[in-house]
C-alpha cells in the first residue's frame, strides 16, 4: 500500500455517530470537521487544542446545502416527493475519494470529495472539502450538473447555522460586508417566536426597523427571548469576495466565511430564539436568493435591489461555487470585525477601534 493510499484509507474509514447519525471526521493539525454521510451537513467544527471543544456549528442543523431549491415546496412539488430546501441535504452522499497529499515543499493537504445524485430535479451535486496543515481554514468547492437538455433557473443556499454554546445570548455578534437589506414578511414565517422587527421593510445594514418604529442593531444576539426574526442583506457589490462572521466575545472565538459575491449575492440572518436557550439557533445563510421561499415565488420575483434572485444552470452543463470557512481564537482586546480580506496567502481580520489584526494563514485562493 502506498503512503497516499494508506492516508486515503485512514480518512475514509473513521465514521462516528453525532446525534445518533453517522458522520465522517476530517482533520488537520488545527481543526476537526464532522460531515454527515447522509445530506452532507457540516455539523461539528472544533479547534483541536480547545479543552472545552466548543463546536462552532449548530450540532443538529450545522451547515447544510439547499440545492436545487431553498424554501418550501408547492403542492405539486410535494406530491412529486420533492422536499423543502432541495434534495441534497437528505440524500446519501457517496464518498468518491479521500486522502492526504505529502509533496515535498508544500503543506500536507487533506482532501475529501463527495457526490450526491438528486433524482427528482435530475441533477448531480459534487462537493470537495480541503484542510491544509497549519491552517485554521476549511476550503469548500462545489459543482452542480444539469442532466437535462434545457436551461433552468436554480435555487442554491448554504444554510450555515450556529448554535449553543458558541451562540450565546448577548455575547455572539454577527458582522458582514452587507449594504442594503430587507426584513422578512411576518406572513411568510411559519411557527416563529414573537417578532421584534417590522414586516417586509427595507433598511441599511445593520440597523433594522422595529415594530415600535425605532431601529435595532441586528448584529448582536439579543439578551431577551423568545424572539424570531429574519432579514436578508445584499452583499457589497463593490467587492469580489465578501464575508460573514460570528464572534463570541465571551469565549474569544471567531467563525467566519469568505465567498464570491457573484455566486452568493445574498446573506440571510435567520434568528430562532425560543424560550429554551439551549435550542437557540442563528442562520448565516449565503445564497442565490434573499429569502428561502417557494421556487415559483423566487423566480417570479426576479430581482431585489436590482440584483437577481436565482442563478441559471444551462442545459447538460455544470456550474460551480467556492467558499472558505475559518475558525480561530481572538486575542484579548479584540472587540469586533470590521473587515476580512483574503490576499497573499492569508486572511486578515481587522478590528479598527482596537487596532488589532488577526492574521490566519490561507494558502488557497478563491
Amino acid at each position: 500500500m502506498t503512503l497516499l493510499a494508506s492516508a486515503m484509507s485512514a480518512v475514509a474509514q473513521n465514521p462516528v455517530q453525532i446525534d445518533g447519525r453517522p458522520a465522517l471526521m476530517i482533520s488537520n493539525d488545527k481543526l476537526t470537521l464532522g460531515v454527515r454521510t447522509e445530506g452532507g451537513a457540516m455539523v461539528r467544527l472544533v479547534l483541536n487544542d480547545d479543552p472545552a471543544a466548543v463546536n462552532a456549528m449548530h450540532a443538529g442543523l450545522g451547515h447544510f446545502v439547499c440545492v436545487d431549491g431553498f424554501g418550501p415546496v408547492s403542492a405539486e412539488e410535494r406530491a412529486a416527493s420533492l422536499p423543502g430546501h432541495g434534495e441534497a441535504h437528505l440524500v446519501k452522499w457517496e464518498l468518491v475519494s479521500s486522502g492526504k497529499t505529502d509533496v515535498v515543499g508544500r503543506p500536507k493537504t487533506t482532501t475529501v470529495s463527495f457526490v450526491a445524485t438528486l433524482p427528482i430535479v435530475q441533477e448531480k451535486f459534487r462537493r470537495t472539502i480541503r484542510l491544509v496543515d497549519g491552517e485554521n481554514v476549511v476550503y469548500v468547492e462545489s459543482e452542480l450538473e444539469n442532466l437535462l437538455g434545457f436551461d433552468r433557473p436554480i435555487n442554491w443556499g448554504e444554510h450555515a447555522t450556529i448554535g449553543s454554546p458558541f451562540l450565546e445570548l448577548g455575547k455572539t455578534i454577527v458582522e458582514m460586508s452587507a449594504t442594503r437589506a430587507m426584513t422578512r414578511s411576518h406572513e411568510s414565517q411559519s411557527d416563529a417566536a414573537p417578532h421584534r422587527l417590522a414586516s417586509f421593510k427595507p433598511f441599511t445594514w445593520p440597523m433594522a426597523p422595529a415594530l415600535n418604529g425605532e431601529s435595532i442593531d441586528v448584529r448582536p444576539t439579543p439578551t431577551s427571548i423568545p424572539i424570531g426574526d429574519h432579514t436578508a442583506s445584499l452583499m457589497d457589490p463593490a467587492r469580489r469576495l465578501v464575508f460573514v462572521t460570528a464572534f463570541n466575545a465571551n469565549k474569544h472565538l471567531l467563525l467566519g466565511y469568505v465567498f464570491r459575491r457573484e455566486e452568493y449575492p445574498w446573506t440571510q440572518l435567520w434568528e430562532s430564539y425560543p424560550a429554551d436557550d439551549a435550542r437557540i439557533a442563528r442562520g448565516l445563510e449565503f445564497a442565490t436568493q434573499p429569502f428561502d421561499l417557494p421556487r415559483r415565488e423566487v423566480i417570479q420575483t426576479g430581482s431585489l435591489f436590482d440584483t437577481p434572485t436565482y442563478r441559471w444552470l444551462p442545459a447538460k452543463s455544470k456550474i460551480g461555487s467556492a467558499f472558505l470557512m475559518f475558525y480561530t481564537r481572538t486575542p484579548d482586546g479584540f472587540r469586533k470585525v470590521d473587515n476580512v480580506v483574503l490576499e497573499g496567502g492569508r486572511l486578515t481580520v481587522d478590528d479598527r477601534a482596537s487596532g488589532i489584526k488577526i492574521v490566519v494563514t490561507a494558502s488557497r485562493p478563491l
